[in-house]
């Protein structure tokens, strides 16, 4: 079973990604592929809205999270025709939307860890940073970013 059939056998499904941004989706340079932030949209819509720890439960960040990643994953995808060529996850970043008192992002990130491990095996072996802020773009609670080597 190749990487992408893993993903959606977990019930994941890549979008059809069209970039209406003034930025580029992913940046290739050498075997590196910077992929820009992603929310946890399906088909589009953001699944989650709000601020974890007030109106976003710890459990729909974490999913939130693993949406998030699959779709920075449809970029790499969409860039390189297929996942089997990734040689590593390099670096996963995940900013969370939270209270001044909720500390515990890196409790978010810990499931989009555990996904890129379960996938990917040591592929998917990554440096983290999980990040707090006060809010993000149109109100996701959750934002991942990925490096990847190919």
């Amino acid at each position: 079973m190749n990487y992408e059939e893993k993903l959606e056998s977990k019930g994941y499904k890549f979008p059809t990604q069209a970039n209406k941004r003034i930025f580029e989706a992913g940046v290739r340079t050498g075997n590196l592929i910077f992929v820009s932030g992603n929310a946890a949209k399906v088909e589009g819509v953001l699944k989650y809205k709000g601020i974890v720890g007030d109106t976003v439960t710890m459990e729909q960040a974490q999913d939130a999270g693993k949406i998030a990643f699959v779709n920075c994953l449809a970029t790499v995808k969409n860039m390189i025709g297929n996942l089997d060529s990734m040689k590593r996850i390099v670096n996963i970043k995940g900013y969370v939307a939270s209270t001044p008192e909720f500390t515990d992002q890196p409790k978010v990130m810990d499931e989009v860890s555990a996904l890129a491990i379960e996938i990917f095996g040591d592929v998917g072996k990554h440096s983290r940073a999980s990040i707090g802020t006060s809010s993000l773009p149109e109100g996701t609670p959750v934002e991942v970013e990925i490096i990847v080597e190919v």
